[in-house]
């Protein structure tokens, strides 16, 4: 009853609908919003801006496009000369010339796609790396707001997989798409200056392919989505089942959890199977019409070269184009999806670098000097949704060294109240001052600095736990930090463990008990030496043993230190100077324990119900409950 939400929570209450920040979810979506559009000038304008740091490297990658394209079908001519000189009396002499064309147009392909493969990865690569850099940046910057709109699983996305998405095509995409419309024209170019009847008779076929590929691209945008839809929930009846796992097999789920993921991964397999089955067909379509077109070739071309209107060898060559004619199609049509992705990851990309932070500094902002502590709310409101206040009317004056616990019901709006302090908010109306100082006139740095925070679920990261201690201040030395740990009884536990300090954390310490990690995290915080210490349901999850150890440590800790408390146990509450009541996001009482349980008020109601039961020591409920007031 005590309790309530960690910090990140809040009050529990989160902004609905769709507001600003706020990523949009696939399900809401349009298919064309979910998949994206083909061609969206806006999302290349802005990758020309990045392309622009890079316009020489991939101009030569341009040119070196052409000079495929032009050296491949090349190729194809010198082959149709080769083949007639060969056929002619006398010519087998005359094949030296042609023989070192085409060795030299090989090693061309050669030498132009090596360049140009690595030139695009290269510029690729290096757009993915500063797209990459700005979003985490940009993500590190935003509120707090932000986060509790957003999946941290959809963040993540935004930046590995779609901009993967990107870089497709900006590795390949952009010049495999030129390189086949290059070649498209050059091939009709050539076949027109061949022998224009066979052309138009080749050609013919076009509207049987403009038709497969209208037929392929309507239903294959829909297959690829029903396939990114089963992979999404894979991962994430995958994720949720590994988390959960213990929940599960104390449950006995397994058998249960295993149907439902096997009704899944076979949704998964039918839907790539159906998007297979679409480009199989493309491919078979195209095969057949290519082999058509071949077979009027061969009739009407062949009835040409007898009757000497045309060469064996420009038979071969009229062959050889028309086969390369469907090549570039048939690319261009797999490009499609290709395409779609990219453009719908760019969009998505963007939507995060445009997310604007809701709390940003002052541009008159100045860095806030050392503080005493003293804390002033002035008729504070705040709201997460436009005219509901989750808070209101807050009149609070905390003096410097002063220990203050907040409770309340779940939902009173203790978190919230806390979490202004460090302007993780922004309150909508009234002041809120440090030691003077409106909060929002200065950096949030500055602020936060001085502020030491220990919440409900310690989160500990990568990396060593001397790596962890030392968190918010790197440069403390070996004996500042050991000190933190003795003064928290961290200290003894860190050297049991094989490697002590150096002792490596399995994922968010995962390999330390729930109370080492807190004390890790009390440590980390008392390293940073704040003047404002917020322990926002600190203890609420820790063992009596481990309990006992941080309240013999917050007895020294806390001296001469403003402390903000989210109480949860009654040791912390009977501690502190004045404990503040909240109620319906408003300040219902004020004062100290005895002072409060006298004046049988709402304090007095939640300390029956939370813990008179609970603290009974050889007493019956009823004694117990007459002597505590």
């Amino acid at each position: 009853m005590f309790g309530g939400g960690g910090m990140g929570m809040g009050m529990g209450m989160r902004p609905g609908g769709m507001g600003p920040g706020q990523l949009m979810r696939s399900g809401t979506l349009s298919d064309e919003e979910v998949y994206g559009k083909v061609y969206d000038h806006t999302i290349v304008k802005r990758l020309a801006k990045y392309l622009g740091a890079y316009k020489l490297r991939f101009t030569f990658a341009i040119l070196a496009t052409f000079i495929i394209s032009l050296a491949s079908l090349g190729m194809i001519w010198l082959l149709a000369r080769a083949i007639d000189r060969i056929t002619t009396p006398g010519g087998v002499q005359a094949l030296d010339m042609i023989v070192l064309a085409y060795a030299a147009c090989g090693v061309s392909v050669w030498g132009a796609s090596w360049f140009q493969q690595y030139t695009l990865a290269q510029i690729g690569r290096g757009i993915l790396f500063t797209i990459r850099k700005q979003m985490f940046s940009h993500v590190q910057k935003l509120s707090l707001s932000f986060f509790d709109r957003n999946e941290v699983g959809r963040i993540m996305s935004r930046i590995q997989n779609d901009v993967a998405a990107l870089q497709e095509v900006i590795t390949t995409g952009i010049t495999e798409i030129l390189a086949d419309i290059l070649n498209l024209g050059i091939i009709i170019f050539i076949l027109f200056t061949m022998n224009v009847e066979l052309t138009l008779i080749s050609l013919a076929i076009l509207p049987v392919i403009v038709l497969v590929l209208v037929f392929y691209t309507r239903y294959s945008k829909n297959a690829f989505i029903r396939v990114r839809q089963a992979i999404s929930n894979v991962n994430s009846s995958l994720q949720e089942n590994i988390s959960g796992a213990r929940v599960i097999q104390a449950l006995s789920r397994e058998n249960v959890n295993f149907q439902r993921f096997d009704s899944m991964n076979e949704s998964n397999f039918d839907a790539n199977m159906g998007a297979t089955r679409l480009a199989s067909a493309l491919q078979g379509s195209v095969e057949v019409i290519n082999g058509a077109a071949i077979m009027l070739l061969v009739i009407f071309g062949g009835t040409q070269a007898i009757n000497g209107q045309l060469s064996i060898g420009q038979l071969v060559g009229f062959v050889l184009y028309v086969q390369r004619f469907f090549e570039p199609i048939r690319s261009l049509s797999m490009q499609y999806t290709q395409l779609q992705r990219a453009t719908a990851g760019g969009v998505r990309i963007f939507e995060v670098l445009d997310t604007k932070a809701d709390i940003v500094d002052d541009p008159q902002a100045t860095a806030m000097p050392p503080v005493k502590g003293a804390i002033v709310f002035k008729d504070v409101a705040f709201h997460y949704i436009p005219g509901v206040d989750v808070l209101k009317d807050i009149n609070l004056h905390i003096q410097p060294g002063e220990t203050v616990a907040f409770v309340g019901s779940t939902g009173a709006g203790k978190s919230t109240l806390v979490s202004l302090v460090p302007r993780f908010y922004e309150i909508s109306a009234g002041s809120l001052t440090v030691d003077g100082y409106d909060i929002r006139r200065v950096t949030q740095q500055s602020l936060r600095q001085q502020i030491g925070m220990v919440l409900q679920e310690p989160f500990l990261f990568s990396g060593s736990i001397r790596e962890n201690i030392i968190y918010g201040r790197e440069n403390a030395t070996e004996a500042e930090m050991i000190t933190a740990a003795q003064a928290v009884g961290a200290h003894d536990f860190i050297m049991r463990l094989e490697k002590g300090y150096d002792t490596i954390l399995q994922e968010r310490g995962s390999n330390l008990s729930v109370g080492q990690r807190q004390l890790v995290s009390f440590a980390r915080a008392i390293l940073s030496d704040p003047k404002i210490l917020i322990l926002d349901e600190a203890t609420a999850n820790i063992d009596t043993q481990t309990e006992i150890l941080i309240q013999k440590a917050l007895k020294k800790l806390l001296v001469g230190r403003t402390s903000l408390i989210i109480a949860h146990r009654l040791s912390t509450i009977q501690d502190a100077n004045r404990v503040v009541v909240m109620d319906g996001g408003k300040i219902a009482e004020i004062g100290n324990h005895q002072e409060l349980l006298q004046k049988g008020g709402l304090y007095h109601h939640l300390y029956t119900m939370s813990y008179a039961l609970s603290n009974i020591t050889g007493t019956d409920a009823p004694t117990r409950q007459r002597q505590a007031t």
